[in-house]
């Protein structure tokens, strides 16, 4: 061995790293990369249980609770941990049931925005011909147009509710899901256990759902999770613009919405409700990020 592989090998050994040192560094590492999911878990958590924490009516106004700052004592000897609003109404109670309309718009709008893109993107992918075309030609139309301009112009067109925030965003998010399932499903339709598959006289609907929708999968539910954060920033922005919810439905936007006039004064009506949505939408798009990652890493 020459001296100078000798000094190397004396510089590794010299400078590695001690084991406990390392083994702390990756236990802490597995323990953040675990903590959005214990954000979002506590999120739905709340979500879930909304009505039984809280009880809290959205039309009901105190003039003596008025701009309480947080941790003061209501004329009904509660406290108020949050601070009130403008008129009365608690902040925490806002914050505690605008998770569970966020939570449940999001799901659901995710949830139509991809079974709409996965059958419309299959359909294009592997059948290709005028199929194709039309879902091509669909999804260059709606990309034209802002995502959110596109949902405030259908929201202002029907009358204010959850069916109508959820087709809103519904109508831009699935153009998505179709991209990436139409993509994959192009790349597989050529294989060669497709082709043996058709030369068998397997049936198109098996080849799909059994060669190509494994395939699938796994970067569908990547998206969706990121999906999912882009649609809760969306609802908080209908609703903080007043468009799409009606006025007896609780939002962190309307939250934030109704404390823009007093960011001074009181702070805490806008801020906990933007607290709240930021870090639901960091968690959801932390765990997003790693499932990216972990499925294109596969695909690759």
């Amino acid at each position: 061995m020459s001296e100078i592989a000798v000094a190397e090998s004396l510089a590794e050994t010299q400078y590695q790293e001690p084991q406990p040192r390392r083994s702390r560094r990756r236990h802490l590492s597995g323990a953040l990369r675990l903590l959005p999911y214990v954000v979002i878990a506590v999120y739905v958590l709340i979500a879930l249980t909304g009505p039984l924490l809280v009880d809290y009516d959205p039309l009901s106004t105190s003039v003596t609770d008025r701009l309480l700052s947080p941790g003061s004592v209501k004329g009904d000897g509660s406290t108020a941990w949050l601070g009130t609003d403008s008129v009365g109404r608690d902040v925490l109670a806002q914050v505690v049931l605008g998770a569970r309309t966020s939570v449940i718009i999001a799901v659901l709008t995710v949830l139509v925005s991809c079974v709409l893109g996965l059958g419309l993107g299959l359909l294009a992918g592997y059948l290709g011909g005028w199929p194709d075309t039309a879902v091509a030609r669909s999804i260059d139309i709606l990309v034209a147009f802002p995502g959110i301009l596109l949902a405030i112009v259908i929201a202002g067109l029907f009358r204010p509710g959850y069916l109508t925030v959820i087709v809103a965003l519904a109508v831009g998010g699935w153009i998505g899901f179709a991209r990436v399932v139409r993509g994959v499903a192009m790349s597989l339709r050529e294989r060669d256990w497709v082709d043996a598959a058709r030369v068998m006289a397997v049936a198109r609907i098996r080849i799909v759902t059994r060669h190509v929708l494994p395939f699938v999968v796994g970067p569908v539910v990547a998206m969706a999770t990121l999906e999912f954060a882009l649609i809760v920033l969306a609802e908080a922005g209908l609703s903080f613009l007043g468009i799409g919810l009606p006025p007896t439905a609780v939002s962190w936007g309307q939250t934030v919405a109704g404390g823009k006039e007093y960011l001074e004064t009181a702070w805490w009506i806008s801020a906990f409700p933007g607290l709240a949505l930021a870090g639901l939408v960091i968690s959801v798009g932390l765990v997003g990020d790693q499932l990216t990652a972990r499925y294109g890493g596969r695909r690759r």
